[in-house]
């Protein structure tokens, strides 16, 4: 098991700098935890129980995997789409300036691009009632990059989350009815925000020569990263041989994120003076990453057709106020910069239906609603224009042999179409009023073997 552990830590591991993040269930929390259940759109995924990705949804669930080992590796590919549309967005308002002043420039070009999402997991059986495995994945992402002319540069054009989630877990038999299951998270998370510093150059730089122009061309960069733990329960009821019910919980993971605050251009020189201390230091932000609870339902309606349900819980009020703050320099303890979240708890719903064509396939669908953690359009950021959004999902399982299963799946996401109206004029970073289009495209691959 060690051995396979290592293999599979080092598969993560590379995936993971290889640079992974992009936002596909509400908020920035990344579903493809595996990719066999993109075809059902998520739907039974804490009762599913088809291959070792369980252990991410629910780790009860090794106890129903039919090898004494099984391996699970998958990779999705998403491809999003933000584009916005200007509607009048200002840089200033009276009493500030005599009259309100348009924000200038572009729309950004799309902010959303390609993202590659990979998985691992190992099952291992170690008597009739017992289980342990592992698994390695990122449970959250999102990247929006903009142009460095776009309207709304002063509030963000780069915001890059990465997390990579080590899930070690124990599953127990309680009877054939019953499994419990547990882990532990051991998550990596790192944080890149790019932003050009501000309209207009306060008088205390302004004295020592700093002009607006200046501090308009100085581009800011929050670097930081952490490693914390997390843990995860769950029940696995199998009320008949028929129908099965999955409850899953996760914990909030509360990352304390440090690293630099750094400038470039314009103003950099003079920011990063260690007698000023605004950049060209140490930095630090808290960030609790939300817990969930999941209520799954499989049925096996006849030897053709099987139904799927869930019911999600996301806590997305842990986001509300992020604070950075300045941990080295003559500026030290002072706020750097405020992202305003204010994010509101979401539901998700997904119901889904799998066709048994005969031994070799399985046909498999799927359709959800999922909410956003955004409130309205006063506390969207342009760094997650997220709205709430409706998958229509399809797919299918080969099984080569007894042993193996090969999974595809492909989702689009419909977004609603998105309101922005984020007044951050007092800050110095604009008001940025417009609308986004978008959508996400979501497909996958996951081979699944036991032993």
């Amino acid at each position: 098991m060690k051995r396979n552990a290592f293999r599979l830590t080092t598969l993560a591991s590379a995936l993971f700098v290889a640079g992974l993040s992009s936002a596909h269930a509400g908020g920035f929390q990344l579903l493809e935890q595996n990719a066999s259940g993109i075809a059902n759109a998520y739907a039974g995924s804490a009762a599913v129980a088809d291959n070792a990705s369980t252990i991410f949804f629910n780790p009860a669930g090794m106890t129903q995997l039919s090898g004494a080992k099984e391996v699970s590796l998958g990779l999705a590919v998403v491809k999003p789409s933000f584009k916005f549309a200007n509607q009048g967005s200002l840089a200033a308002v009276p009493p500030l300036t005599p009259v309100a002043v348009p924000l200038t420039g572009s729309n950004g070009a799309d902010a959303g691009d390609w993202a590659a999402i990979p998985n691992g997991y190992y099952a291992q059986r170690i008597n009739d009632r017992l289980s342990v495995g592992v698994g390695f994945g990122a449970p959250f992402g999102l990247k929006t990059e903009y142009t460095d002319d776009w309207i709304g540069r002063f509030q963000s054009t780069l915001f890059d989350i990465k997390t990579m989630n080590v899930n070690p877990s124990v599953a127990y038999r309680v009877n054939d009815k019953v499994s419990v299951g547990a882990g532990v998270s051991i998550q990596k998370m790192e944080a890149t925000y790019d932003r050009f510093a501000s309209l207009f150059a306060p008088s205390s730089l302004k004295a020592l020569g700093v002009t607006d122009a200046m501090m308009q061309n100085t581009k800011l960069r929050l670097k930081a990263d952490d490693v914390t733990l997390g843990w995860n329960v769950g029940v696995l009821l199998q009320p008949t041989a028929a129908t099965r019910v999955g409850l899953s919980y996760r914990s909030k993971v509360k990352h304390t994120l440090t690293g630099t605050l750094t400038a470039s251009g314009g103003a950099a020189a003079v920011l990063s003076n260690p007698a000023i201390g605004a950049a060209g230091v140490n930095a630090k932000v808290d960030v609790d990453l939300p817990d969930t609870f999941i209520v799954s339902f499989t049925h096996q309606l006849n030897p053709r057709w099987e139904v799927l349900a869930d019911l999600s819980w996301t806590g997305w009020s842990s986001l509300d106020v992020l604070p950075i703050y300045r941990t080295s320099g003559v500026q030290a303890g002072s706020t750097a910069d405020v992202l305003d979240a204010h994010f509101r708890d979401t539901w998700r719903v997904a119901l889904g239906a799998n066709y048994h064509y005969n031994d070799a396939w399985t046909f498999k669908f799927g359709i959800a609603h999922d909410e956003s953690p955004v409130k309205n359009a006063d506390t969207r950021l342009v760094s997650l224009p997220d709205n709430n959004r409706i998958w229509l999902a399809f797919g299918a399982q080969w099984r080569p042999d007894r042993a193996t299963r090969v999974d595809f799946g492909l989702a689009h996401l419909f977004i609603n179409d998105t309101r922005i109206s984020h007044n951050q004029i007092a800050k110095g970073k604009g008001w940025v009023i417009g609308d986004y289009t978008g959508n996400i495209w979501l497909a996958g691959v996951q081979y699944s073997r036991s032993f």
